[in-house]
């Protein structure tokens, strides 16, 4: 690596191998050769003999891989198109195929029809990424499904929840996630041989007016590169609106791990749930003693990336005139690899956290003990009226040793002493024990957390692991920095 210029640092420092693979050179430059290896191949079988032989494609099916970067990079300095500077290089290397490589095409027969073969593997890599994320995920819920905690609304003190359960809330969003990339990988269509603007006018003189023909080439084409179908209609380009969905999903991933980031860090701070802190790790370069979330940090500096993409991709869709305009290249260039790398350094950070992450359950307990006896008040109330007292008269007098014991918390730094004061109150018709067992039992406060918990992975998250079992475990977790 160049210590001399600029390094990305989506490359160098966050994302994984096979996704870095995917937005290199090698992996777009040969895609172009297999797109005009399957067109010549496609015309060939659909009866251009006169043009093209067996022995051009077998030249040009052993050179797919063979490419002299210099000379291509020579000669589009000298001509300013890349697409032709490798027509070029790749009738060098096949000079009894050179005159029918391209034939009939336009430049973005290969740029698009790359594009979208390099979309849809990356789109998979993303969704075994999430189901990694969903599977762990799905661990950690049943492990705490029971362990009662404080639910937070307003980040104040409210009824509380399950730690498993809490953890369902992200994992239904990341179902949601999967589910809109499958959308996606629904969508996702080639291009096919579509011609200049569109029309196949030059595929149709190519066919002498058969219409069947240039049809099945279109198809031919697509079943070549691995897609099903193409698009109906098209452009120059296939449209820009399939960006602008694909980054609107990806941005989705990101908003989605943002806010589990983000809970991850606040809960940090409380101390009852952190991400996996490493034995050599260290917090921070002064304070020895800190245990900072920096993977989750890391996580919402990312996140907050990606989920401003997908304003480019929309004004670029929305400023295709007519057929096309090239002010979609440059931006494209830098923003499809960079809402993919982005997605991708998000997930390995979710699934490395999600692997390993540690609950106190002293520390809960704690943090539910200061607040139960607020919690409490509403059975209270109740049981006094069973008792034969005014649920209003009640309530005023709850209300105002609330109020003092929450004032006394805040103010002087005491213990929550509210049963202690509701215990002294003369008006109140339980002792100070009475009120400490309605309070001893922290799950009857929270609901069906557990339950719910226990239905939603039964019914809804193991389901969709087994019918995905096969790509779980294939996403690479491993942070370099």
């Amino acid at each position: 690596m160049s210590r001399d210029i600029y390094q990305e640092p989506l490359v160098s420092r966050y994302t994984s191998p096979a996704m870095q693979r995917l937005f290199s050179d090698k992996t777009r430059f040969t895609t172009w050769r297999r797109c005009w290896l399957a067109l010549a191949e496609a015309q060939y079988e659909l009866g251009l003999t006169d043009l093209i032989d067996e022995a051009m494609l077998e030249e040009m099916r052993a050179n797919v891989e063979n490419i002299d970067y210099d000379i291509a990079a020579a000669k589009e300095r000298e001509i300013r198109h890349d697409v032709m500077a490798h027509v070029y290089e790749f009738g060098l290397k096949c000079p009894r195929a050179a005159g029918i490589i391209h034939l009939g095409a336009t430049s973005q027969f290969v740029v698009c029809n790359t594009d979208l073969l390099v979309q849809k593997s990356a789109m998979e890599l993303i969704r075994a990424a999430l189901l990694q994320v969903i599977a762990n995920l799905a661990r950690f819920c049943e492990t705490h499904k029971g362990l009662v905690t404080l639910g937070y609304t307003h980040y104040q003190p409210a009824q509380p929840t399950t730690v498993g359960k809490r953890n369902t809330l992200y994992l239904q969003d990341l179902i949601m996630d999967l589910q809109y990339v499958d959308t996606f990988l629904g969508q996702i269509k080639a291009r096919g041989a579509k011609g200049t603007v569109g029309t196949q006018a030059t595929f149709l003189e190519l066919f002498a007016g058969d219409h069947k023909k240039v049809r099945q080439l279109d198809q031919l084409v697509a079943e070549k590169l691995g897609f099903t179908s193409t698009f109906h209609v098209t452009g120059q380009t296939y449209t820009r609106k399939l960006d602008m969905k694909l980054c609107e999903t990806l941005a989705g991933i990101g908003a989605t791990a943002h806010k589990f980031a983000v809970d991850l860090r606040l809960l940090s701070n409380l101390k009852v749930q952190e991400e996996p802190f490493e034995k050599n790790q260290t917090g921070s370069s002064a304070m020895a003693y800190k245990r900072n979330p920096m993977r989750s940090e890391r996580m919402t500096g990312l996140a907050r990336k990606l989920m401003q993409l997908p304003q480019n991709f929309a004004a670029t869709y929305s400023n295709q005139w007519f057929e096309r305009t090239l002010d979609d290249s440059a931006i494209r260039r830098m923003d499809l690899p960079q809402s993919f790398l982005l997605a991708d350094a998000i997930l390995k950070l979710f699934v490395n956290i999600t692997s390993d992450m540690v609950v106190y359950p002293n520390q809960i307990r704690k943090h539910l003990e200061a607040e139960l006896p607020f919690m409490a008040t509403e059975k209270i109330l109740m049981e006094a009226v069973a008792r034969g007292k005014s649920r209003q008269e009640m309530h005023e007098l709850v209300k105002v040793h609330s109020v003092a014991a929450g004032s006394a918390v805040k103010e002087d730094g005491r213990e929550n002493d509210l049963l202690r004061r509701l215990a002294a109150d003369s008006e109140i018709p339980f002792t100070l024990d009475e009120l400490t067992e309605m309070v001893r039992n922290s799950e009857q406060f929270a609901g069906r957390a557990k339950e719910q918990t226990e239905e939603f992975l039964e019914e809804v998250v193991l389901p969709l692991l087994a019918e995905n079992r096969e790509r779980i475990g294939k996403s690479d977790a491993t942070l370099t920095v």
